[in-house]
């Protein structure tokens, strides 16, 4: 487990023991938590629970440590792969048209925009299809990328309708795809991929389910 995933559990427990330069301690052993998905000496602290619940929040792969194999089994009824599947590649077309439109208009290429691509799939997916497990993160990431390619097509595109003085769809028709994406490939530079990477990572990070805590409390008061 991770020092966030532990702190999850020691935030809530009686034993816990706040020193100002190491944070938050083992009241017993004076020590950082160094268990593995379970602590032998938990002892929750119920008001410590109740303030944390409304503002804690957990993502979906901690949220898979934190609960049960039942209680993750109701959160996976929750999931709708499709539907976050559909929403993340309306944000990616959208984020990618958004891509060339600025493009063209400034005239310069904003890496930033594939940061804010990726995160825009990642929340998509997330809304709709609130999932916890790791393909949606993959899904979300494969769009991301994807969606920057395209947002780079469409640069091109509207490039060069410009400089033809032509309609978008007449150079779509009028050029074939191997034109297009040799031109993308000159204007490639490696700063690219470090962009991408970070589209992809947000797509990734944003795609999961976000837990809270006061989710967790109430998933382990249902019966199953």
């Amino acid at each position: 487990m991770t020092r966030e995933e532990q702190l999850v559990f020691c935030k809530k427990c009686t034993n816990r023991k706040l020193d100002m330069q190491e944070g938050l301690l083992c009241g017993l052993t004076n020590q950082k938590a160094d268990f593995n998905l379970k602590c032998s000496t938990f002892n929750l602290d119920e008001e410590a629970e109740e303030r944390l619940s409304k503002t804690e929040e957990i993502g979906g792969e901690e949220a898979t440590i934190a609960v049960s194999e039942k209680e993750l089994e109701k959160l996976r009824t929750h999931q709708n792969y499709k539907l976050a599947l559909t929403a993340g590649l309306v944000v990616g077309l959208l984020g990618a048209l958004l891509w060339g439109l600025i493009t063209v208009v400034t005239g310069y290429q904003i890496g930033y925009m594939a940061i804010a691509i990726g995160a825009g799939v990642g929340i998509a997916m997330r809304y709709f299809g609130k999932g916890i497990d790791p393909i949606f993160g993959f899904t979300g990431a494969i769009i991301a990328i994807l969606s920057c390619v395209l947002g780079n097509y469409f640069s091109i595109v509207g490039f060069m309708a410009d400089y033809a003085s032509v309609g978008y769809l007449d150079v779509v028709t009028a050029f074939n795809l191997d034109e297009v994406f040799s031109l993308m490939t000159e204007s490639f530079s490696p700063i690219d991929i470090l962009f991408y990477g970070f589209a992809a990572f947000q797509g990734y990070k944003f795609a999961f389910r976000v837990v809270t805590e006061e989710d967790l409390v109430s998933l382990k008061k249902e019966r199953f």
